[in-house]
């Protein structure tokens, strides 16, 4: 019974961090219907603006607040920009255009970190907090880092479902969302709205990136590309495009990966994770939460 206790709590705190990200793939999705594949390597600038401010400042509290404060802000201007400069062009192209486009800059966000002469292709290490166990009833133990991760995570998915559900630029993007023509109309800026959006998903991505670097210290240009797909099968699972499912599929991700490592091999968790998406699409397309969608001909 500790055991499978144990890994719940190991595997909220893994799903927390694929909520986080999960949740940039399904705004984007709900917004512009694109399925934005280098929105894990957002989670790798991320994460390296917080390895230069942490190796700069240090990794106390201060260093940790400038460290998320910075890497929010660069990868807001990361996904602005790349919305501005790729995406907008084809908006109105098929989708497959605007796919083959996000796995194009996928691929220049990673080779491009690889080659700049103070980031490098080599690993290393994040200087994140000490980490320190914390017994639970003797048996049980969770760490300060584990603790910060779900605390933060809860956090800022709170203040999503805020900003969407209870702000004017929250039921503008809801609105956009149904219907952006009409919503173009009606007087809202189409444009800001969806450059708000990427810059909102980039900062849970930062959020997610820093947080992953601090639970499994080590930072390279291809460190986003596992947990992004990880966040994708997490959005489709929930439902994509359904803001609630992508928080739910990232919990269920997260504990079916660390169910998975502690009690059958850590080598299939991977494939645990994948056939959870095939199963899923096999099942109910749509997702858990997700809803089907008529279309009148």
């Amino acid at each position: 019974m500790y055991i499978v206790l144990q890994q719940l709590i190991n595997g909220v705190s893994l799903g927390s961090i694929y909520a986080l990200i999960a949740l940039g793939y399904t705004m984007v999705y709900g917004i512009v219907l694109l399925i934005n594949f280098a929105h894990g390597d957002i989670l790798m600038v991320g994460a390296y603006a917080a390895f230069f401010v942490l190796g700069a400042i240090g990794a106390g509290p201060l260093g940790m607040l400038a460290a998320f404060a910075v890497s929010m802000i660069i990868c807001a201007g990361f996904g602005i920009g790349i919305e501005r400069l790729a995406y907008r062009p084809l908006r109105s192209a098929p989708r497959l255009n605007s796919l083959i486009t996000a796995i194009a800059v996928s691929l220049i966000l990673e080779n491009g970190a690889r080659v700049l002469p103070f980031i490098g292709p080599n690993p290393r290490q994040f200087p994140g907090p000490a980490e320190v166990m914390i017994q639970l009833g003797g048996k049980l133990s969770i760490s300060n880092i584990q603790i910060i991760v779900i605390i933060l995570s809860t956090l800022l998915m709170a203040g999503l479902n805020y900003i969407v559900n209870y702000t004017k630029r929250g039921k503008a993007m809801r609105a956009v969302s149904f219907d952006n023509s009409t919503a173009s109309l009606m007087g809202i800026p189409v444009n800001g709205i969806i450059s708000f959006t990427f810059a909102l998903g980039s900062i849970l991505a930062a959020a997610g990136g820093v947080l992953y670097a601090s639970a499994y210290p080590q930072v390279d240009p291809l460190m986003g590309m596992m947990p992004g797909l990880k966040a994708f099968v997490a959005a489709v699972l929930g439902g994509i495009g359904s803001i609630p499912g992508a928080m739910l599929g990232g919990f269920i991700l997260g504990i079916a990966e660390t169910f998975t490592k502690g009690f059958i091999s850590s080598q299939f968790s991977d494939a645990i994770s994948f056939s959870i998406l095939i199963v899923i699409l096999l099942i109910k397309p749509t997702g858990i939460l997700g809803k089907r969608l008529r279309v009148k001909v």
